[in-house]
Parts: C-alpha cells; structure tokens; sequence
C-alpha cells in the first residue's frame, strides 16, 4: 500500500535516516518506536508529503488515503463541535449531490438502450457504492457515537469550538480523522489528551478499523493493545519486528545483547590490527603484511550499538520527612465555579504511604482536588485539611511560574540540590532526555515539554513528604517514565497521582478514586482492578437499563458476557488477594503475641501476693489493644473474603 525506498534524511553533516526501507500494507498496526530525536515524527511527515527526503522515494498506491494526526495542530474556531466534526463527511456530501444529480438525469432520460444510458447506471452505482463505504447513510449515528467516545458529551455538540480547551480541539480533529475512514492512520502521540476511558474506546476502534495505523506513542498499554508489529528507528536504521511492543522489548534485548557480542568481537579485532600495524609499520620484511591489514580496516563495515545509560535506573527522591498518620482529610468537600458545580461530597482520607490514583474523564475535577490539596483552589463545600508535617511536592502540567527563565537547565537543578545529589545533577537530567549541550540552555528558550521534564527533575532534589503529580508523563518517553516510576516505587511518602497512563500506574497506586457524573467513587485496589470492578458496573447499568425489555420476553444475557478477566487484570486480582491475606496474617499473628501477653499477666496475677498498680495498667492497655486488633481483623477478613469472591 505504501513503500519507503531508500530513504536518507541529512542536515549538514548529521544523517537521521541511511537509507531505510520497508512496506506498510493493508491491515498492519504498526508501533513506530525509538528514542527522542530518532526522527520517529519526521518519517510520519515524509510519508504525508509535508517533507522532503535527502533522497530515496515515498510510493502511495493510487487508491490510498492517508489521515495525519500530529502532536500540534490549529483547529478552526469558526462553529460549533457538531458541525466541524461534520466536516469530516465533506466526501460523502460531494457523493450525495452527484447521486441526486445523476438519479435527476437518468429520471429525465428515455433513451433507455443507448450506451449513454447505460454509463450513467454504472457511475450512479459506483457512486452508490462508494457513498455506502463511507458510511453515508449513518453519519449523524457516527458523529455522535465517536464524540461520545471521546468524551464529548451531548450538551458539548452545540458548542463553539472556540470554548475549548487545546486537549479537546485535539479531540475534534481526531473525531474527523476516524469519521473520514482513511485507508491508513498515521497518529503522533494520539493518547496525550485522553482520558483512561477515551483511550479504551480509541483502542477498540483501532482493532476494529479495517484500514492500516502506523503509531507513535509513549503509552505501552495502548501500544500493546493496537499494534502487532514494531518498527524501531536506531542509529538511522530501521529493525522491523512482526510483534507487539511487550515482545519487541524482549526481542530487542536479546539482538542488543548479541549485537554488543560482535562489537566488542570487531573492537578487539581493530586494536590487534591497529596494534599490528603500529608494531611492524617501519620494517620493509613487514610491508605487504601491513598494508594488507590497513586495507582490512578500510574496508571494515563498522559496527554502532546505541548507547544505554544504565546508571540513571538509580535515581531516587530523598528520604520523606517524617509527617503524622493522617495526611489529608477529605469531608464532604465539592467545587462549584459559578453555576457549574464540577464534583461534590468527596469523603476520604489520605494515609501516611498511601498510594492514590485520580483518574476520570477530562473536567470531572481531578486536577481540582489537586489543587485544592496543595491549597491553590478552597473548595465552595466541605472542607480538605492537611495532616501535621505535611510538606508537598506539586508537578503540574504548567510549571513556568516556578522556574527563573534566566537559568541554565542545569542551574535550576544546581539552585534546589543538596548533599551528595549535587554530584549527579548530569544523570538527573540525561534521565530527563537534557544531554550534551541542552545542560546550559536557558530555561525561556526551553519547549514546553522540556520544561516539564526539567520540573519533574527539579522536583526529585527536594526532601517532601506528600507527592501530589498531575500527569506527570505526558511529555516523556518510555525510559523517562520508567526511570520516574521506579523513583515512586522506592519513595517512603505519600502519592497522589492524576494520569491516565495505566501502565505507570499499574502496581504503583493501592487505591483508585475515580471522579465520575459529579461524584468521587473509592476503589481499593490497583488500576487493573478498578478498570475490571468499572466494566462490570457499566454492564450492571446497562442490565439495569434493559430489565424492563427482558420482562417483555427479552432472554438475559448471561454470566459470561461479562468476559473473562485480563492477565493483566487477574495479576492485579491475585496481587491484591496477597496482599489483604498478608494483612490478615499480620493482625493474626499480632493478636497471638497479645493473648501470650495476656496469658501471663493471668498466670502472674493469680500467685501475687500484692496488689502492683503498673501491672493492672499494663494489663488493661492489653486487653484494650485485643479488642483494636480483632475489630481490625474483622473488617480484613472481610474484606479479604469478599475479594476472593470476585
């Protein structure tokens, strides 16, 4: 369907590509992968025509479409959400006036036999057919079911596209590009402005669409759960894997390993040559020898590995102040901005180590409540209290205001960094992707994806005890995210996170507070869990919605509609069981050392011969501390017997 032939791409004396070839055909799901700078959205430009190659050749077959959705783009801010996404079906429109046309001149005709005729029959079908394929008959049951699944909602439809934000302008464009049904999509970074929910219904689409997507992203579960082959740019090649990212990541490091095997083989094989060359170069018995072995090295096709800077993986956050048992205090709290009330009787409270996820579709309140937690919004009912010794460290998404535009990258690292972390600020910031000579740029000419990276790493210097991270890998690729959420997993604080990355979040968070139609729901439990525990409600509310069809004779759908549980979601299932039964075993055994306790002060109370007041004290602290424990057993136990149940 579309071939690169040879491609090469050069700026100067620096080569991105060297001539790279390979096939996009019908059907694929491809994952284009690569670090930053590999030149992943420039092969996506070359492919639409919007660049230029040094040399080498794009090929389209004829029929081919192409839909591009790039990182950025301008969307026209002239009508309301119904009727841009509307325009996606300016095609179909075209098609039904020339049905109608040619319906009026076949009608108006009656030289029945004439080859004439006979034409415009064939065309009025053609065009019949091709007014079918694109969906013409249910194009306003398309619009609303793709807005819909985006996370538009109904009253959104009549609004001006001027009203919103950039994450949603990059909805519509994204609404229009699956509306066209082009023969293949070429999608940058599609999931940055989705929500978890938009990402599964995007995700079910991409499966189902019969045409072709070349991806790239950032997002491994979405990259899992769409593509079946991956295409790595490296070095300015391309190594061509028919497997999903998860495989490709094994894949990769098995040929990784046995191409560092032959490198380090031909480096030592170089040395002894060029040790061989220096050692007899002056001595004419040697000569042809020599020059023999200078020949070898010139033609030698040298071999390049990438380099992997493994030392960054250490990274860490300091040590967590010590802060009291209770870091946040929730109660019936809610926001309202004008008549608009975003969310309401949020009741929950925070721990010390608590792990929390904030997830929800865009403006239900997410970053509301984190707002309110680090106290930049009050909330207009209820109340949120911070806990004693609370100190927090806030990442949101625009952090200008807290950096001087005047410093270097590596001075506003330098400014904040004390102790012995002073003497990996360069590490910090290669795991962040600032190598080199972007150390010593200015902060004002950063992007603003740079300067969210240098706000995560700035963040990481300072001693807190309470994280509180509005979707903090947005900007990052797969290493950077990793690196961040192995920090996280060795961090003694609290979290309090906002993504919609279930990949970073899945074994990281203990507990998933979704906001949702206005209220905030509790799930205990990891991400799988609450996308698991999500799905079966949905379809207890649409049984819901459909009892009053079955007591008409409608037959109820059975148990197994509900589908079997994911790997992914049994592992978090069967980590969660291990994790309440430890817990259990835990208050099990402390309950056994108090009843040894008690037994004691039994058997010593009845040989005393004196009444020991300190005794008695100790005795009844005991016995009060028996009564906390089975009460805390209870409630585990039965958490863990309903768990177990699911």
């Amino acid at each position: 369907m579309i071939s690169l032939d040879n491609l090469t791409v050069s700026y100067g004396g620096w080569t991105l590509f060297d001539n790279i070839s390979f096939l996009i055909n019908p059907k694929d799901r491809i994952g284009l992968v690569g670090k930053n700078g590999a030149g992943k959205t420039t092969l996506l430009r070359i492919i639409t025509g919007e660049q230029q190659p040094t040399s080498g050749a794009v090929t389209v077959n004829g029929e081919c479409t192409i839909g591009y959705l790039p990182q950025t783009m301008r969307v026209a801010d002239t009508t309301t959400l119904a009727d841009e996404t509307a325009k996606a079906f300016e095609e179909v429109l075209r098609i039904e006036a020339e049905i109608e046309r040619l319906t009026r001149e076949i009608a108006e005709r009656t030289d029945y036999e004439s080859a004439d005729y006979e034409q415009l029959l064939h065309r009025l079908n053609d065009a019949q057919d091709h007014y079918h394929i694109l969906g013409g008959e249910t194009r306003d049951a398309d619009i609303e079911k793709t807005l819909l699944g985006l996370g538009f909602k109904r009253e959104d439809f009549g609004r001006a596209t001027s009203e919103f934000s950039g994450g949603w302008r990059m909805r519509i464009e994204l609404a229009k590009l699956l509306l066209r049904r082009p023969s293949i999509f070429l999608l940058d970074e599609p999931t940055n402005h989705l929500d978890i929910e938009s990402i599964q219904w995007l995700e079910e689409s991409l499966r189902n669409y019969s045409g072709a997507v070349l991806l790239i992203s950032h997002d491994r579960a979405f990259l899992d759960n769409v593509t079946n082959r991956t295409v790595e740019l490296s070095l300015g090649k391309v190594t061509d894997y028919k497997v999903s990212y998860s495989k490709y990541v094994v894949l990769r490091a098995e040929r990784r390993a046995q191409q560092l095997a032959a490198y380090e083989n031909q480096q030592r094989m170089i040395e002894k040559t060029e040790e061989f060359i220096e050692k007899f170069r002056y001595k004419p018995t040697k000569s042809n020898q020599v020059q023999s072995r200078i020949k070898q090295l010139e033609r030698l096709d040298r071999l390049e590995v990438e380099e992997e800077d493994l030392a960054t993986l250490n990274i860490k956050f300091p040590p967590a102040p010590r802060s009291g048992q209770v870091v946040a205090e929730i109660k019936d709290a809610g926001m309202s901005f004008g008549a608009k009330r975003v969310f309401g009787g949020a009741n929950f409270t925070i721990g010390k180590g608590d792990r929390i996820a904030l997830v929800g579709r865009n403006g239900e309140g997410k970053t509301t409540l984190a707002r309110m937690l680090i106290g930049q919004l009050t909330p207009t009912e209820g109340s949120v209290r911070l806990g004693a010794n609370v100190n927090i460290g806030y990442y949101a998404q625009n952090q200008d205001d807290l950096m001087d535009g005047e410093f270097t990258v590596y001075d506003t690292l330098d400014r904040v960094a004390v102790g012995d972390i002073r003497t990996r600020l360069r590490d910090i910031l290669g795991a962040f992707l600032f190598r080199g000579e972007d150390i010593d740029k200015k902060v004002k000419v950063l992007s603003g994806g740079e300067r969210a990276r240098l706000a995560m790493a700035r963040m990481m210097l300072e001693p807190r005890n309470l994280l509180v991270l509005d979707e903090p890998t947005n900007h990052m690729d797969m290493r950077s995210k990793d690196i961040l959420k192995s920090a996280i997993m060795k961090y003694d604080g609290t979290v309090v996170v906002v993504s919609h990355d279930r990949e970073f979040l899945d074994g990281m968070v203990d507990k998933v507070y979704e906001f949702r139609d206005g209220a905030v729901k509790e799930y205990l439990g990891g991400i799988y869990y609450f996308l698991e525990k999500r799905k079966l409600e949905s379809l207890q509310e649409i049984e819901r919605h459909d009892a009053p069809e079955r007591s008409k004779g409608v037959p109820e759908k059975s148990g197994a509609a509900s589908g079997k549980l994911s790997y992914e979601q049994k592992k978090e299932q069967e980590k969660l069981v291990r994790k309440l039964r430890k817990a259990v075993e835990t208050i099990e055994a402390g309950l056994a050392d108090i009843e040894r306790q008690i037994a004691d002060y039994d058997t010593k109370f009845a040989a005393a011969t004196e009444y020991n007041e300190a005794d008695y004290k100790a005795y009844n602290e005991l016995k009060a501390r028996y009564d906390h424990q089975m009460h805390e057993w209870e409630k585990a136990s039965y958490e863990l017997e309903i768990t177990e149940e699911q």
